[in-house]
């Protein structure tokens, strides 16, 4: 996983805990006053939230203790793990500009790509100048690589 990316888990995993936790914990107890637990509509929503929230908090743990942390910047060459790569549709002409991540912390909308999908699966081993073909769900996609960062 990226630095970045780490730093990001971390920063949920600590919000979690200082922040989600005790409000989870508050919420329980003021439930709690109300009364009758089994149709008490606040405590079994506050005790869902619970749940889900301790449920993350052991999920980043376990991410974050196995995480091996790569800085993309010491790396050079044909595309790997942590590169920026522009691409360029060569259907459509339209250039998209991804960085190719960790799947924990993959986004597609902010233009970080999980390494697991087909694309990046493409991307990998090819230099500025080549063209990565991609099965998609639409058909056979190509795209043309214009440019190859490690930031």
């Amino acid at each position: 996983m990226t630095r970045a990316g780490f730093g990001a888990l971390d920063d949920e995993l600590r919000a979690l805990k200082s922040v989600e936790r005790p409000a989870v914990i508050r919420a329980i107890a003021e439930a709690r006053e109300h009364g009758d637990l089994s149709e008490n509509a606040e405590y079994h929503a506050a005790r869902e939230r619970q749940s889900f929230v301790e449920g993350r908090i052991k999920e980043l743990e376990a991410l974050l203790s196995l995480a091996e942390v790569i800085d993309p910047s010491k790396l050079s060459g044909s595309i790997k793990f942590g590169a920026t790569v522009t691409v360029v549709d060569e259907d459509s002409d339209e250039e998209k500009t991804y960085q190719i991540v960790g799947e924990a912390e993959a986004d597609i909308e902010r233009g970080l790509l999980n390494i697991r999908s087909p694309l990046a699966r493409s991307l990998i081993g090819k230099d500025v100048g080549d063209t990565a073909e991609v099965r998609t769900p639409g058909g056979e996609k190509s795209y043309e690589i214009l440019s190859i960062q490690y930031i």
